[in-house]
């Protein structure tokens, strides 16, 4: 049963880049999306295969899925989708974790997961998104501590993982340093702001 729910997942993902292509040509975020979407759902049968981003070199994607009633779990292979820049997959009913191999999305700028049913940990690997200026995970069910990789994201703007379970502090380092504290409310686990040199990063965290 699992396994359906990725295959739908994904399935549904590629369909809606083909069957929104007119309002894709209108949004200046998405370009030549067409023969990505064609190639994806020709060989959707076999994720490992199901997007070959060596054949699609400079593609700019953008994907608005949100509030579309989606169900299942977020699956590795989404890690393939390299040239895409926007993940909007926000107010559905996606379960599971976050998958490691969103680290690997080195153009995305916008990862927009709140208001799901996420659990698990925020995987340290979204520190190695270089690009990316917002990131929301809030109203969701993560557990564990908020990532100090992310705090090396010097373009990122806007964090928001409020409304989670996680714990220990939180960072107040580089991109960090001006997020307003509301952004980590309703986290009865967070101890507060980091203090630097003062207490390990996570302490009382598991």
């Amino acid at each position: 049963m699992a396994a359906i729910h990725f295959l739908v997942f994904v399935a549904l993902t590629v369909l809606s880049l083909s069957l929104l292509l007119p309002v894709a040509r209108a949004n200046s975020r998405v370009t030549r999306s067409t023969r990505f979407a064609g190639a994806c759902l020709t060989r959707i049968s076999v994720l490992s295969d199901a997007c070959d981003s060596q054949t699609y070199h400079g593609y700019h994607l953008a994907r608005d899925l949100g509030n579309s009633n989606l169900s299942g779990h977020l699956v590795p292979e989404l890690g393939k989708l390299e040239y895409l820049q926007y993940l909007e997959l926000y107010k559905n009913k996606i379960q599971g974790s976050i998958p490691v191999e969103l680290g690997n999305l080195k153009s995305l700028i916008s990862l927009d997961l709140y208001n799901n049913n996420i659990s698990g940990r925020i995987p340290p690997s979204l520190g190695n998104l270089k690009s990316l200026v917002f990131l929301r995970l809030n109203d969701n069910q993560l557990n564990g501590p908020i990532p100090k990789s992310l705090a090396s994201i010097s373009t990122l703007k806007v964090v928001d993982v409020s409304n989670n379970n996680l714990c220990g502090p939180i960072p107040t380092t580089g991109s960090f340093e001006h997020i307003p504290l509301n952004n980590f409310e309703n986290n009865p686990r967070l101890e507060g702001p980091e203090l630097q040199g003062l207490a390990s990063y996570d302490t009382n965290c598991s």
